[in-house]
């Protein structure tokens, strides 16, 4: 078992329930002068009450308190000495809470900042346990004091990118993963976070073990402000680094209405997700592919079509009315579908909007890779039927007017020091484990420039 050269005077545990870490907490530091735990929930209170060895600990202090109302600061304050926060935070979001009509939630608010887009979609959503995270986080500033938290190995590196963007103080950081399958009972990739802190260090890495046992490690941490997955390996092929992206790589469409905006062609009929055979002109309409079709190389013909409304962001779609009527007719009955999208993204815009779309969805060659599968598996396609692919938004792709352009990117992308460059990136843990911050970091121009040189010192 590890051994993390920790100890406190005080310790404390935010969401202590039933006081297993309490108890174990008291029996691992015999020197620790006082341990409180924290619950709101009093039926765990009394279960923890009834504890009669616990209780009969001087050291042991069991309040009645709500996470998100309870007045950490003033509590920490109270001590001058070494202190240990543990324990372990729920492990659901702040939508699967909302979900399940909990009221327990912290207040709502864009906490992590973001901007744009991402404050609109998905990336508002976060883990609990990040929430209360960072809170214990700002508690410990600027004192010795240890945080060691049972989290998600994702919430693990969040947190840690959330330190690095504050510049807040980190003496240091690592952490041990654990089965939580077989401890807990659940599908996730699971670790213990230890971070350590003082009044000045910033160290902002991270020393990964393969379990608690373990003394082997890599180290994440950040280069040109983006989280890699292994510093050493990066820095090895750092010279390939884009300072400033050539190529860019884009994200497929986004539509939020797939039963409307997406069809099948059986014969000759458009048959949308309700069932519906709909009489459509083809103007608009584009041969489609998925991230699996993508995956799994079904890259060659599809029976799948995608109504693609604009050719740029913000274009009126009112043109569709005289060029398409009967597809306006169409898009007009399915207007209420369309109207309700819940994305703040679309109140804005044209009715009928789409978004991922420019001039680089229409050229006739492209070099796919889908960012939801855990293999760089690029796939160079063409056209369809005569039409430019569109794909889904969760495909990211490079597109080409010349197919010999397109044909030597694919080469050097397969490249023994590209597949490297970018494992060295990855973490492949993730949901999405390909991003296209990650793919737009690889400086082509340059790869090409030292594939030349080693081809020509070859023969």
């Amino acid at each position: 078992m590890i051994e993390l050269d920790v100890n406190p005077k005080v310790i404390i545990e935010p969401t202590c329930g039933i006081g297993n870490f309490i108890q174990a907490a008291a029996n691992s530091f015999p020197s620790a002068s006082q341990i409180i735990g924290v619950e709101i929930n009093q039926i765990y209170l009394t279960e923890l009450r009834a504890k009669h060895q616990l209780l009969q600990d001087e050291r042991c202090e069991v309040k009645h308190g709500d996470f998100f109302e309870f007045d950490w600061t003033s509590l920490i304050n109270q001590f001058n000495h070494r202190v240990l926060v543990l324990g372990n935070f729920p492990w659901v979001t702040n939508s699967q809470q909302g979900t399940i009509g909990s009221e327990n939630l912290p207040k709502k608010s864009n906490f992590q900042n973001h901007a744009g887009l991402d404050a609109l979609t998905g990336k508002s959503n976060f883990d609990i346990s990040e929430w209360m995270l960072i809170k214990a986080i700002h508690w410990l500033q600027n004192r010795d004091a240890t945080l060691a938290m049972l989290c998600k190995t994702s919430v693990a590196r969040k947190l840690l990118n959330y330190i690095h963007s504050k510049k807040l103080n980190l003496a240091s950081c690592a952490t041990y993963k654990i089965d939580a399958k077989k401890y807990f009972d659940a599908n996730v990739d699971a670790c213990l976070l230890v971070c350590k802190f003082d009044s000045s260090s910033q160290n902002y890495f991270c020393d990964v073990f393969s379990s608690l046992e373990s003394s082997d490690s890599h180290r994440i941490g950040y280069q040109n402000n983006l989280l890699i997955k292994d510093i050493d390996s990066f820095n090895k092929l750092s010279n390939l680094y884009a300072f400033k992206s050539g190529a860019k790589w884009r994200s497929g469409v986004k539509h939020d209405c797939s039963n409307v905006m997406e069809f099948r062609k059986i014969d000759n009929l458009f048959v949308n997700g309700f069932g519906e055979a709909v009489e459509l002109e083809e103007t608009y309409l584009f041969p489609l592919l998925k991230g699996s079709d993508v995956a799994q190389n079904r890259i060659n013909a599809t029976n799948r079509y995608i109504l693609v409304t604009q050719k740029f962001i913000g274009e009126s779609t009112e043109t569709i009315k005289h060029i398409a009527p009967q597809t306006w007719r169409y898009l007009e009955e399915c207007g209420q579908y369309l109207d309700n999208r819940k994305s703040k993204i679309y109140q804005q815009n044209p009715r009928f909007s789409i978004f991922g779309v420019g001039d680089y969805s229409f050229k006739p060659w492209k070099i796919a890779i889908c960012g939801l599968y855990k293999k760089l598996d690029f796939r160079l396609l063409g056209e369809i039927a005569n039409k430019s692919v569109i794909f889904d938004d969760t495909v990211y792709f490079l597109s080409f007017e010349n197919e010999g352009v397109a044909r030597k990117t694919f080469e050097l992308l397969n490249s023994p020091a590209a597949i490297k460059f970018y494992s060295s990136m990855v973490f492949w843990d993730e949901k999405r484990p390909i991003k296209s911050s990650i793919l737009n970091c690889l400086n082509l121009t340059l790869l090409a420039d030292l594939e030349s040189l080693t081809a020509d010192a070859r023969r």
